[in-house]
């Protein structure tokens, strides 16, 4: 069991925490307190109970992880053939207490480096396939009592329940991702 929560970096706030693997993929998210039901639930089944996908499309040389000094900010940096990415996870401090974001930025460090999104919002842990709607600024997943939104310039695609997006990120460029 320790080998399986050594992969994961934690990012979090005061109300709630998300959990990320090295492989890119946020697996575990409850919105908007820790004791709501999770959005994000992989970790307790597979990819069907939902997750948040950010890599490399290519084959992955190298994997870093560090968090930026003395906070919850999560760097994980991809090394492929064509370059070097990092994805920088964190999420900010609300101003209200009902307001949680997350935030992922993908920041090109060397070369080019082919990216993709895969999103599959399921609310209940993973047992409530909600309905997605493109809107101008992503995308909105709405089942009942339960909304979210995913906002990013990176145009998205939706097939079988899951949301993709496929993007070349540049050394200096960055394109952020925000669920609030």
């Amino acid at each position: 069991m320790s080998s399986v929560i050594e992969d994961y970096g934690l990012i979090g706030n005061l109300c709630t925490s998300a959990l990320v693997d090295r492989t890119g993929s946020l697996d575990w998210l409850c919105l908007p307190r820790f004791d709501s039901g999770a959005c994000f639930a992989s970790i307790l089944g597979d990819t069907k109970n939902g997750r948040w996908l950010l890599a490399p499309q290519d084959n992955i040389k190298q994997v870093r992880r560090q968090y930026r000094d003395q906070t919850l900010v999560l760097e994980t940096e991809f090394e492929t053939e064509s370059g070097v990415a990092t994805v920088v996870d964190f999420m900010p401090i609300a101003e209200r207490p009902e307001q949680v974001d997350v935030v992922r930025i993908v920041k090109g460090i060397r070369g080019r480096v082919p990216m993709r999104a895969e999103v599959i919002f399921r609310f209940d842990y993973g047992r409530t396939i909600p309905w997605v709607r493109k809107r101008d600024y992503g995308l909105s997943a709405v089942s009942g009592p339960n909304a979210i939104a995913l906002r990013t310039e990176v145009p998205l695609q939706s097939r079988d329940y899951t949301t993709f997006a496929e993007f070349t990120i540049a050394e200096g460029q960055s394109v952020p991702f925000r669920v609030p």
